[in-house]
């Protein structure tokens, strides 16, 4: 057969391959592409002959970039990482397994609230109004580094205006635990602050000046912990350098041992991208000593970047499929993270697209862009909750649900589409949660929920909700709260 321009493992005299070597076949026209001696070895390759591949499957380290794949994921007989059967030649990994009404995940609830919520045209949630009773964190978002001082640094002056309001929460709720959340998504954008983490991360003199940094800021606002939100080390698109992959570890070990020292005890998180993409720039197993838990955002799994991603495209696809998170928690089984120090990232909002075809409106149909923006949030491509619950009151709407993904589906005005978690969605979440074993949830975001699925996401919590001062007592003490008799509110 001759070389085709749509074959990717096929090339000729004049095609090279996309991968791999080029190896002729008798005639000397035409080939296959392919890696280690066979294809790549003086006598066989008539092209990109110094290719190598992802990893070692056994034909030895000169032929491959990588001995071994990163997080311990399969090196394919191709040269290949990946996760699936056939990357494994059929073996499968070992998850954890738990009775679903053991309730292993109803130890921790965890909420990121918006510190910039109230930035919005609609819908906030001032910190007065947060629902009490069912988390026991609160997770306060964001601050920053500086680039040059590596202090604790300000978002904005109305999202640093709130730290003490929320803080302050923990005087109506016992035992409620408010932590800093540090960094997030947009402190890695093109800007001054891209490379703040990488750079205190490489000097310890820039890490010290941090922790002392964080520690007064700690005690200054009453907070409990901190959530490093680093997305993501070593990632080149994201600002990252190579060294991160080390210096991550080294800068969370010494920042325990540094709050350690403290006369308070801190919490430490760390936050995990769903993809292999980006986790393969974390050192899970030695930096897990160093943290209270992981925080997997096992949502944004999907959304319109897919459209500019060779192997995926522009296709609707849920941004919470549980499949998908089921495989990406792989990843950290593969390397013995104990699942008691997981929490499964839940989704208080939806990913949206405008469809192509007003008759293909399944998962899987292609998109043109994002969904129109909501009311409130006013970002294309993403509604909150209170705004789902609102279009869902439309005569037009229509929710169905995708059983396998665990994830509704809701249409609307003609080539609107969005997918999110509802009640009955959210229980299955939980369910998975308690079967692997994990020790918590973790909600993005607080704020973006109408309380509707806070209180069903409570509903299904195998635990007393926590007593909560009313503004002329509290409904039930701590004592009778730890003994597990605490009265519903």
């Amino acid at each position: 057969m001759s070389a085709s321009a749509e074959d990717p493992y096929k090339c000729s005299r004049t095609k090279p391959c996309e991968l791999g070597c080029c190896r002729l076949d008798e005639t000397g026209d035409s080939g296959n592409c392919g890696a280690g001696p066979e294809f790549c070895g003086k006598d066989n390759c008539h092209s990109q002959c110094s290719w190598k591949s992802e990893c070692d499957p056994g034909w030895g380290i000169q032929w491959s970039n990588m001995s071994s794949c990163p997080l311990n994921v399969c090196c394919s007989d191709y040269g290949f990482c990946g996760t699936t059967l056939d990357f494994c030649n059929g073996r499968m990994i070992a998850k954890p397994e738990c009775a679903i009404t053991a309730g292993t995940s109803d130890k921790r609830t965890i909420g990121y609230y918006e510190g910039w919520n109230a930035q919005r045209a609609c819908g906030h949630m001032a910190p007065d109004e947060i629902p009490l009773g069912y988390y026991t964190h609160i997770f306060y978002s964001f601050a920053l580094i500086d680039p040059h001082s590596f202090h604790v640094a300000p978002m904005d002056s109305e999202t640093a205006s709130h730290y003490d309001e929320v803080t302050s929460l923990k005087a109506k709720q016992p035992g409620l635990e408010v932590w800093i959340a540090i960094g997030g998504w947009a402190m890695n954008d093109p800007g001054p602050f891209r490379t703040a983490f990488s750079d205190m991360a490489k000097s310890t003199a820039s890490q010290d000046a941090f922790f002392d940094s964080l520690v007064s800021f700690m005690l200054q606002h009453n907070f409990d912990g901190v959530d490093i939100d680093w997305e993501y080390p070593v990632a080149e698109d994201r600002g990252g350098v190579e060294a991160d992959f080390d210096n991550f570890v080294t800068m969370l070990k010494r920042m325990r041992q540094h709050l350690n020292r403290a006369g308070r005890r801190f919490g430490i998180s760390i936050t995990l991208p769903a993809s292999y993409w980006y986790l393969r720039g974390f050192d899970i197993i030695n930096l897990e000593p160093h943290v209270d838990f992981y925080n997997v955002m096992t949502y944004d799994i999907h959304g319109t970047w897919d459209s500019t991603v060779k192997s995926m495209g522009p296709y609707a696809f849920a941004h919470t499929n549980l499949t998908e998170i089921d495989t990406a928690l792989e990843l950290l089984w593969r390397n013995n993270i104990n699942p008691s120090r997981v929490n499964l990232g839940l989704g208080f909002y939806g990913r949206s697209f405008t469809m192509k075809d007003p008759s293909c409106m399944r998962s899987g149909c292609e998109f043109t862009e994002g969904a129109k923006g909501g009311e409130c949030t006013g970002t294309p491509g993403v509604l909150s909750a209170a705004e789902i619950v609102k279009i869902l009151e439309r005569d037009d709407a229509k929710m169905t649900l995708d059983e396998a993904a665990a994830v509704q589906i809701v249409t609307w005005d003609t080539d609107q589409w969005v997918s999110w978690d509802d009640q009955k969605t959210l229980k299955m979440k939980q369910d998975f949660a308690n079967r692997r074993c994990l020790g918590g949830t973790m909600v993005w975001a607080i704020d973006l929920d109408d309380g509707t699925l806070i209180e069903e996401l409570g509903k299904n919590l195998n635990r007393p909700k926590s007593p909560v001062y009313n503004g002329t007592y509290i409904v039930a003490d701590a004592a009778t709260y730890n003994s597990g008799e605490t009265e519903e509110l």
